[in-house]
């Protein structure tokens, strides 16, 4: 090739990885649709829709255009960047692995955005809205397998976990009832579009207020409250390699769990209904009726469950049962500190034991923005291996694993979510956007700093401090 053709080729890829921020100015931003509105608050966009589908998904389709026009030009751009195939290629793969298992009352929602979003002035498509749902299965766990069919040379495959959490219940607590904490890791490029809040009224099953995504059915972060008095997170289990093609995609399951159970009973039945290992998890899961709180891990083949109405359950990315963590998984950290996995297992199992009996939600703030560093023994040191994850900050001087994020690696703790039996009886939650702790993140300054990233600048933007605030 001449040397022209390659200035020409140069110029090119820096426009595709250089594009300017979306003009989110064009698309509508109407606070009410319908029955539907939105308002914003402390870095929260909160959204209630009601009604049947078709009416559930334009008034989500009005209401988020401009974050989904956000999220939908990071994943692009993002996609492309971390796999080398075209985001166009996995709306496809999504459609083609998925549409036939989502039932009719979904689909017509998922449709339904996509008219809603097209109206207020964006270019999509249901299928599109489709892929969002799917994001995680399609990329953590489909593609890691699919991608031997186009690759030249090994990879590895398992996913990497995201969230911490626990649940406690009973003499656990301070007033016996339960108490429910998360917060969720991840992509900073990515993440930075999962401030939902939703409220969803459907005409059938029970009212969900949850943490969510542009564009999803389900939660997916994963924290819900619902009208039946369940309340719930999940950690996904990392090293997880029994993903199964076909079956229910998790999203369905999780969106059928939330909006129709009536126990916690019916929450495990409808997770496991057609399970294809898809976002494989550990759950904890509270019923404020009876005050008996679960771990449920959902693997492929195996699922483990424990139950109680006094003590606690945490939520640290690695599988406690061992049908699981051996014969489903490879490499899950679960006793090596080093790692984000086993340590937050020994500190989560600190916290919990030294606040048993007291455990509230203004505890729960603060085990959840806890800095504490068990393999260097500092009381604040956020990384990796804190309860509030910071990757960003970590030189991951002790870990080479090449499947593991890099040094300094953009990804760590987007946000809290609290809440407790009184909070949970009326739909109510306490969030906190950007991070647990409070901590700010200047993406120019980590950027100029840390310049192998670079090409994320356009699409990694500032998390400024955000108070906890009552929704």
């Amino acid at each position: 090739m001449s040397a022209f053709k390659w200035f020409i080729l140069s110029l090119a890829l820096v426009s595709y990885f250089q594009a300017a921020e979306p003009a989110v100015t064009e698309v509508a931003t109407p606070n009410k649709f319908e029955k539907g509105y939105r308002t914003v608050k402390n870095g929260w966009v909160l959204v209630h829709i009601e009604g049947e589908p078709r009416e559930r998904g334009l008034q989500y389709g009005h209401l988020l255009a401009p974050e989904l026009e956000k999220a939908i030009y990071d994943i692009k751009y993002m996609t492309y960047l971390d796999t080398g195939k075209p985001w166009e290629f996995f709306v496809k793969a999504a459609e083609d692995l998925f549409a036939r298992h989502i039932p009719e009352e979904y689909l017509k929602e998922i449709k339904a955005m996509a008219e809603g979003a097209r109206d207020s002035g964006l270019e999509t498509s249901w299928q599109e809205i489709l892929a969002l749902n799917a994001y995680e299965e399609i990329f953590d766990y489909w593609w890691p397998k699919e991608k031997s069919k186009y690759r030249y040379a090994p990879a590895p495959s398992a996913p990497v976990g995201h969230c911490s959490a626990f649940i406690a219940a009973g003499e656990a607590t301070s007033d016996g009832g339960i108490v429910i904490a998360h917060n969720d890791w991840s992509s900073y490029v990515i993440g930075q579009s999962y401030n939902i809040l939703l409220d969803i009224v459907p005409s059938k099953g029970h009212r969900i207020f949850m943490q969510s995504k542009p564009g999803h059915l389900d939660s997916n972060t994963d924290f819900f409250i619902t009208g039946a008095g369940i309340v719930g997170v999940e950690t996904t289990i990392c090293g997880f390699d029994a993903y199964h093609e076909g079956g229910v995609p998790s999203f369905v399951r999780c969106r059928w769990a939330m909006q129709y159970s009536d126990s916690l009973d019916d929450v495990m039945k409808y997770l496991q209904e057609g399970n294809n290992g898809g976002n494989a998890s550990s759950w904890l899961l509270g019923d404020i009726n009876t005050g008996e709180i679960v771990r449920f891990e959902l693997g492929y083949r195996f699922s483990g469950i424990n139950r109680t109405k006094n003590g606690y359950f945490i939520g640290f990315n690695g599988p406690v049962d061992p049908r699981i963590r051996n014969l489903e998984c490879s490499d899950t950290g679960y006793y090596d500190i080093r790692r984000h996995t086993g340590a937050r297992r020994v500190r989560l199992t600190q916290l919990m034991e030294k606040h048993k009996g007291k455990i509230d939600v203004e505890l729960a703030k603060i085990i959840l923005a806890d800095h504490y560093d068990v393999y260097l023994e500092k009381p604040d040191h956020p990384c990796s291996r804190t309860v509030d994850g910071h990757y960003d900050l970590d030189d991951r001087a002790f870990m080479s694993d090449p499947s593991r994020p890099k040094p300094y690696a953009p990804h760590g703790t987007l946000d809290g979510k609290i809440t407790d039996s009184t909070l949970a009886r009326k739909m109510s939650l306490w969030a906190r956007w950007g991070n647990s702790s409070g901590m700010a993140f200047d993406a120019e300054k980590f950027l100029d700093k840390h310049i192998q990233y670079n090409d994320l600048r356009g699409h990694l933007r500032d998390r400024p401090s955000q108070p906890w605030t009552l929704f």
